[in-house]
């Protein structure tokens, strides 16, 4: 049986388990080698290793060929999703997954209240709230309230807004935040991403409460501005990611249970290519993360032709490319690899982008160049001195120069690309002529289809509340 299934397997006769013995029938006929109670650590590695490289792999499969990162290259002339032509149920594993998960740290939470365990408590919250963030930030309105609640005879979960979502797992956040307590090690196993580091976790919590705050700055009821310009000015009450040692980054070993989301690392680059947009501002600056990134670019005859990439959104087959592009290294997919949650260059340029629109204090051009340092360096490049001396990498004073430094930071980070793209339209990104849709980024993927036909009542009205089940409808925080 495979790694990734024996944890699924154990948490799934794990979650059946009876914690208590009402008759002496029961009494007689334990099981010696069956768990009879789940403490706040048993599903703790298993929600961290699945959710985390189930989006690696969405990184891979989606988010890159719509941020023309990477796109198909010896397929044809099929529509795919750097066309922008998204099927009706691109979404079911991510709405799948994450809900299986949900379910799973629910019951985390509640076991870590059973035994009053304030720090196993506190990463349940966050681990929640980044799950909630990422499935309500890809559909809208999702199932909060209701969701895995079967138990309690509700198999039929209504819909939250995403504003209820959000005012959720922020508060959730600062509970969290207030909760974590360095004098009570956590005793329940350890953990595979900080290895029970309480100062670590407190500063994820904290890391990730910016980036959602961030995400909702338009939506001005919600007060987000003045929350984030707190958090930056008391580092001692609400620390984040200071380096890169602190990011949350899982380190996948190869060693059971911690292996690669793909079975041979060769199907990792099979039938793609590297994308013009992604290679070519690379190639302005000469970023020396390009030989981490990618192989160079052949020409039929064997020349190598350095970092070359083909366009998004291009129409017609790949005949009309006359060289053989470059492609993504193989040792994305090769353990020991890794899988990215949230970075520390992330937090360095959520704050250069608070610093340029006068939110909080601080230098936009030093948090600025401690992103693109912190982002170059997690990839283990080096920064070259003269790098800030191109003026295609220098600070200009924009947003624009932030948000494009960024979209590199959020490199291999689920659809956090996609999520920035959608809050603030950049980078500018070429729309090819092969492209559907109107040519417009799509805005959100739609409920799979088994909510239409098993949850109908609930589907159809948060549709209407939202305004449609289409790609193109703008969710709260973009509206």
């Amino acid at each position: 049986m495979k790694p990734i299934k024996k944890f699924l397997v154990l948490i799934a006769a794990m979650s059946t388990l009876s914690t208590a013995c009402t008759n002496d029938f029961e009494k007689h006929n334990i099981d010696p080698n069956r768990i009879e109670t789940i403490n706040p650590g048993t599903l703790l590695n298993p929600v961290i290793y699945e959710v985390a490289s189930f989006n690696t792999g969405r990184s891979n499969g989606f988010t890159f060929d719509l941020m023309q990162v990477t796109l198909p290259f010896g397929v044809g002339e099929a529509l795919g999703v750097h066309h922008y032509n998204i099927s009706e149920n691109a979404g079911s594993s991510t709405w799948n997954t994450y809900y299986r998960w949900l379910a799973n740290l629910k019951e985390m939470r509640e076991a870590a209240e059973k035994v009053n365990d304030p720090n196993y408590k506190a990463v349940a919250l966050t681990l929640n709230a980044w799950v909630y963030s990422l499935l309500t930030d890809t559909f809208g309105d999702v199932p909060m309230d209701e969701a895995s609640r079967a138990g309690e005879g509700i198999y039929y979960p209504a819909y939250n807004t995403q504003q209820e979502i959000y005012t959720r797992i922020l508060a959730d956040l600062e509970t969290a935040n207030s909760l974590f307590d360095a004098a009570k090690p956590m005793v329940y196993g350890t953990d595979i991403l900080y290895g029970n580091d309480i100062a670590k976790w407190k500063k994820f919590t904290n890391s990730l409460r910016l980036r959602l705050l961030l995400r909702i700055a338009k939506r001005t009821e919600m007060n987000a501005n003045a929350k984030m310009a707190e958090i930056i000015i008391d580092p001692v009450k609400f620390p984040v990611f200071t380096k890169n040692d602190d990011a949350a980054i899982l380190k996948i070993t190869g060693v059971t249970p911690l292996v690669s989301p793909w079975g041979r690392a060769i199907d990792f680059t099979n039938g793609r290519a590297a994308g013009e947009f992604f290679i070519d501002n690379l190639n302005e600056v000469s970023d020396p993360r390009l030989p981490k990134f990618f192989t160079q670019a052949k020409a039929k005859d064997g020349t190598v032709l350095g970092y070359k990439g083909i366009p998004g959104g291009y129409s017609g087959n790949n005949a009309q490319f006359n060289f053989t592009p470059s492609n993504l290294n193989i040792s994305f997919a090769t353990a020991p690899m890794v899988s990215v949650i949230m970075t520390y260059a992330e937090v360095e340029f959520i704050k250069a982008e608070l610093a340029l629109k006068g939110i909080a204090a601080g230098s936009a051009q030093a948090h600025y160049e401690n992103g693109v340092k912190a982002a170059i360096e997690q990839w283990g490049a080096a920064l070259p001195a003269t790098y800030f001396a191109n003026p295609k990498a220098a600070f200009d004073g924009t947003l624009e120069r932030i948000m494009l430094q960024k979209y590199y930071a959020l490199f291999f980070n689920d659809n956090q690309q996609w999520f920035e793209h959608r809050r603030t339209g950049l980078p500018v990104l070429p729309k090819g002529n092969g492209m559907v849709n109107n040519k417009t980024m799509p805005s959100r993927l739609r409920y799979p289809t088994t909510q239409m036909t098993n949850n109908a009542t609930n589907y159809q009205k948060a549709a209407a509340a939202m305004g449609g089940d289409d790609i193109n409808t703008r969710v709260w925080w973009e509206k």
